[in-house]
Protein backbone atom coordinates (compact mmCIF):
# COMPACT_ATOMS: atom_id res chain seq x y z
CA UNK A 1 0.00 0.00 0.00
CA UNK A 2 1.43 3.25 -1.20
CA UNK A 3 0.96 6.44 1.06
CA UNK A 4 0.67 9.35 -0.77
CA UNK A 5 3.76 12.41 -0.63
CA UNK A 6 1.00 14.67 2.09
CA UNK A 7 0.32 11.83 4.22
CA UNK A 8 4.00 11.12 4.83
CA UNK A 9 4.67 15.01 5.18
CA UNK A 10 2.28 15.09 7.95
CA UNK A 11 3.87 11.85 9.64
CA UNK A 12 7.65 13.81 9.33
CA UNK A 13 6.60 16.58 10.60
CA UNK A 14 4.63 15.48 13.28
CA UNK A 15 7.68 13.60 14.94
CA UNK A 16 9.36 16.08 14.54
CA UNK A 17 6.90 18.95 16.38
CA UNK A 18 6.84 16.11 19.32
CA UNK A 19 11.03 15.49 19.04
CA UNK A 20 11.10 19.52 19.28
CA UNK A 21 8.28 19.11 22.57
CA UNK A 22 10.18 16.77 24.02
CA UNK A 23 13.43 18.57 24.20
CA UNK A 24 12.02 22.02 24.97
CA UNK A 25 10.36 20.00 28.08
CA UNK A 26 13.61 18.24 28.91
CA UNK A 27 15.96 21.50 29.09
CA UNK A 28 12.69 23.51 31.10
CA UNK A 29 12.87 20.43 33.53
CA UNK A 30 16.52 21.19 33.79
CA UNK A 31 16.46 24.57 34.27
CA UNK A 32 14.06 24.51 36.99
CA UNK A 33 16.43 21.51 38.66
CA UNK A 34 19.48 23.88 38.58
CA UNK A 35 17.86 26.58 40.04
CA UNK A 36 16.15 24.73 42.86
CA UNK A 37 19.73 23.42 43.32
CA UNK A 38 21.01 27.23 43.20
CA UNK A 39 22.55 27.46 40.39
CA UNK A 40 22.14 30.78 38.38
CA UNK A 41 21.64 30.75 34.34
CA UNK A 42 22.78 34.41 33.90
Amino acid sequence: MKHSFFTRLMWLVLIWGGSVLALAAVSMVFRLLMSAAGFKSH
